[in-house]
């Protein structure tokens, strides 16, 4: 193994051995805060014995991959920052909106309020990634004109992570196979886009030890925001904002449903598509374990990823 790839693989160990101390006292003290999950009503009642279980839990992956990316910046390794403001901008809404349910027993910030605020602080992230990037794959525009559709993809990503996250494990594992697509698999990831992602990566990993069905802790939006801001970030710095879709197709298909769903509903007075959306709800209804649906969902998500690492390969 070459010092590099040792390098990266003791950071990676480093990361999960540090999350996985951290987790245990963090749930202790969610749970001392009172800072349990608000279940909505119409979920089914194997969702109904979750309320309460702490959430928030974003917040140790966050700052250790915040942390992990300001040493790299610090030892002169390009390509941190991107990742770094998304992740920034990202937790920072989604403590906000935790916070808020936290204290007032909602669903968090309201919809109207919360979607012009991630608009707002996309705004940087997605200046910071394109002045950071090379020509987009694919997109062959101005960076004046790539602008409006990398603060879309930010804003887009960022929602799309937080709807899949509604079953123990899912988003975890998709956003472990997405990062590493991303930023390890996918040619062109800069030194410190690489090194906050192996964090990332890591301290999911060890996340996933108690969000795995049954969960003992939830990421909430602090960490599905912050998630869906820096994916976002690192496939814009990287030139691949036209292969974000595939790569993460299977949240690209649980927005969908969602839409589709509300269109439907909205069209024909009442009638609906899927059972229940966002569609992993579906299958639930339909007799399937969370697990069964974790792991399904996660294997869709790795064959995706490696469409997107083929087209890439190809096209070079």
């Amino acid at each position: 193994m070459n010092p590099a790839a040792l390098f990266d693989v003791v950071t990676f160990v480093v990361a999960f051995l540090a999350a996985l101390a951290l987790y245990p006292p963090a749930i202790r003290t969610l749970r001392r805060l009172k800072a349990g999950q608000v279940i909505q009503e119409e979920l089914p009642d194997t969702h109904q014995k979750k309320a309460g279980t702490p959430t928030g839990g974003g917040v140790i992956f966050v700052l250790l991959a915040v942390l992990g990316g300001s040493l790299a910046a610090i030892a002169g390794h390009p390509g941190a920052w991107p990742s770094m403001a998304g992740l920034i901008a990202g937790g920072l809404i989604g403590l906000a909106d935790d916070r808020s349910k936290f204290r007032v027993g909602t669903r968090g910030i309201p919809a109207r309020l919360k979607f012009p605020i991630q608009v707002l602080l996309a705004v940087p992230v997605a200046w910071i990634a394109i002045v950071s990037s090379g020509p987009q794959l694919f997109l062959p525009l101005t960076p004046w004109l790539t602008f409006p559709l990398a603060v879309i993809a930010i804003v887009a990503t960022a929602n799309s992570v937080n709807i899949t996250d509604g079953m123990d494990g899912l988003a975890g594992g998709l956003s472990v196979i997405t990062i590493a697509a991303v930023s390890l698999f996918l040619p062109g990831a800069q030194a410190g886009e690489k090194a906050i992602a192996i964090v990332l990566c890591g301290a999911l990993v060890a996340f996933l030890v108690f969000n795995r069905y049954p969960a003992r802790i939830f990421m909430g939006d602090t960490g599905s925001l912050a998630i869906g801001f820096a994916l976002a970030a690192m496939a814009i710095q990287q030139g691949m904002l036209l292969l974000l879709p595939v790569v993460a197709l299977v949240f690209v298909l649980e927005t969908l449903s969602v839409i589709i769903q509300v269109a439907y509903f909205k069209a024909t007075g009442g009638r609906r598509v899927f059972t229940m959306t966002p569609i992993h709800y579906t299958f639930h209804h339909e007799g399937w374990s969370e697990n069964r649906i974790a792991l399904s969902f996660w294997g869709a998500g790795l064959v995706s990823a490696i469409a997107a690492v083929a087209l890439v390969r190809l096209h070079g």
